[in-house]
């Protein structure tokens, strides 16, 4: 799997939730997600003020840097930074708010076209290779995506997509640990997921005494927090798998609990 791959993969999960998303009305827009205090709308401007910053950040590090400090010498809180993010996005129609979205995803696969496979991207946090940072936002598309559906109670077909989610579920096992200041279980586990196609996708060693098994979008659910363990047919083989599972989170930003039972 290289950047191309998954850059191709993300503009065909944007395409997919745009064509969700033109058919709406306004009041669609406005109903209410899973996230607290967000609507459909919100979801949207999320999506599109970091798409805007990715671009900043792929072609003009350096200013990038320094939005960033702006950023946090004016923010304290959460909520402060949901307000700054989505402000100006929260002033438009969902037409305009939509446009806004197409535009800025088009501006980001531009700039997505100079990476190859070994650049590295600066970011809010560590700095990220090409195509794990290409990942984290097609993982955006897809768990915002996912909030909408759920906002609208309409489902959304499933597609092998989904393994650039799954494999970034899998790979911050340890950052879930490390988020939360807690040591990384050295347990090793391996995830065995039945793929939307039917094909199995093996993360981890074969020898590892625990084990994740499932379907990948169980697994995708549980690691962005869009669904609770319990409301999954995720199995989990041993304690710290179970554990893992628990305070999984594939997405930077500070640790969160996720979402209760349905």
């Amino acid at each position: 799997m290289n950047v191309d791959n998954v850059r191709s993969d993300l503009l065909e999960e944007q395409e997919a939730l745009d064509k969700l998303l033109s058919v709406l009305g306004p009041e669609d827009w406005r109903q209410s997600t899973p996230s607290p205090r967000w609507s459909v709308a919100d979801q949207v401007a999320h999506l599109t003020y970091f798409d805007n910053t990715a671009v900043i950040a792929i072609t003009n590090p350096d200013t990038f840097r320094n939005l960033v400090k702006e950023l946090m010498s004016m923010i304290t809180d959460a909520q402060q930074a949901e307000d700054f993010t989505l402000a100006d996005y929260r002033k438009m129609n969902h037409l305009d708010l939509l446009q806004a979205w197409r535009e800025g995803r088009g501006k980001l696969a531009e700039a997505a076209y100079s990476l190859g496979d070994e650049d590295r991207v600066i970011w809010y946090g560590p700095p990220m290779g090409s195509k794990s940072f290409l990942t984290a936002r097609l993982m955006e598309v897809w768990a915002h995506g996912q909030d909408i559906v759920d906002a609208l109670r309409i489902e959304r077909e499933s597609t092998d997509r989904l393994r650039h989610i799954a494999q970034l579920g899998f790979i911050t096992r340890s950052w879930s640990y490390m988020n939360r200041g807690l040591e990384p279980s050295q347990v090793p586990v391996k995830v065995i997921l039945e793929s939307p196609s039917g094909e199995i996708w093996n993360f981890g060693a074969d020898d590892a005494g625990e084990s994740v098994t499932g379907t990948a979008k169980d697994f995708c659910l549980v690691t962005t927090q869009r669904r609770n363990l319990i409301d999954t047919e995720l199995v989990a083989n041993g304690d710290s798998a179970m554990e893992w599972l628990t305070i999984a989170q594939a997405f930077a930003g500070p640790a969160t609990n996720g979402p209760v039972s349905l």
